[in-house]
């Protein structure tokens, strides 16, 4: 059976968590919710973490669960964090598998249970326990224009895993028999929920990169990196001030810092701590320092 053409006979019965972080998505986290609801997996259960919005979110929310069983709204007493929304999404979930949604996204019906089988299938070929399962999606630009989003892990014959993939994420260094796809970012991701336990979850000081985080620490344990061909949820472009180049700079640094015994090790510490500089100062245009 290829990853492809996955039939959906014999479907098992697992308790899928889809968790839904919010912060200030008045505009669009019914929409989120909406897709949540609206997927054919049989046995679902949707927690969403509104993280102390300063909008109307949690109203909404509150509005659209109402006389639904199988949703429930937890809300934070201060702005934690997407890391710390996560956590708060795991530590509830009962679950056999997680998958996250975004607040800004919209998820296609067959997304969960095309990410179970996948998963599943891919457990059951290669003996492994520690996957990551990651759907491809399309951002869809003002005017239109969609931009393709294909998942890690969606071509090719072997899929990344172990500590090429944090090589891949802290240094952006490619084999080139894998396929890395647009990364590894939490709105697309499934995994086990005892996957997310071994791992430790999210780590909660980090504001910005924190799915990359999680999966070089997933990689450095042996974890296998797979995705969907099929797109399978819709990512709408946004800014916000947490988007900023200048944070994500300081949180891709954070993670080198976190990681440094690792690279160290295998003699990539500089390299890795000058990289998000480089790309920093291209994206600002800073030509000079770029040089230097």
């Amino acid at each position: 059976m290829t990853r492809d053409k996955l039939v959906t006979t014999n479907m098992q019965s697992a308790l899928v968590t889809i968790g839904i972080t919010c912060f200030n998505a008045g505009s669009t986290i019914a929409r989120a919710i909406d897709s949540a609801l609206a997927q054919n997996w049989p046995n679902i259960e949707i927690i969403v973490v509104d993280d102390y919005s300063s909008d109307d979110s949690a109203l909404i929310v509150e509005q659209v669960i109402t006389g639904r069983t199988n949703i429930e709204l937890i809300c934070h007493t201060r702005n934690a964090g997407p890391a710390a929304a996560r956590n708060t999404i795991l530590a509830r979930a009962k679950g056999e598998f997680i998958a996250f949604f975004d607040d800004d996204d919209m998820s296609l019906p067959n997304r969960v249970n095309n990410q179970v089988l996948l998963l599943q299938d891919y457990e059951r070929r290669q003996g492994v326990h520690l996957v990551a399962c990651y759907a491809s999606g399309r951002r869809r630009y003002d005017g239109g224009y969609d931009l393709d989003l294909p998942a890690i892990g969606s071509r090719g014959d072997t899929a990344p895993n172990g500590p090429e993939v944090a090589e891949y994420l802290l240094l952006y260094r490619k084999h080139s028999n894998r396929f890395y796809g647009t990364g590894t970012p939490t709105c697309s991701l499934m995994a086990r929920k005892s996957t997310f336990d071994d791992i430790g979850g999210f780590d909660s000081n980090l504001r910005r990169v924190e799915d990359a985080d999680f999966a070089i620490r997933l990689a450095l344990r042996g974890g296998h990196f797979i995705g969907t061909r099929e797109p399978l949820f819709v990512q709408y472009s946004t800014n916000s001030d947490d988007k900023s180049p200048e944070k994500n700079l300081t949180s891709e640094q954070k993670i080198v810092e976190k990681h440094r015994d690792y690279l160290d090790k295998i003699g990539s510490y500089y390299y890795a701590w000058h990289w998000p500089k480089l790309r920093y100062y291209h994206f600002k245009r800073k030509y000079l320092n770029f040089i230097w």
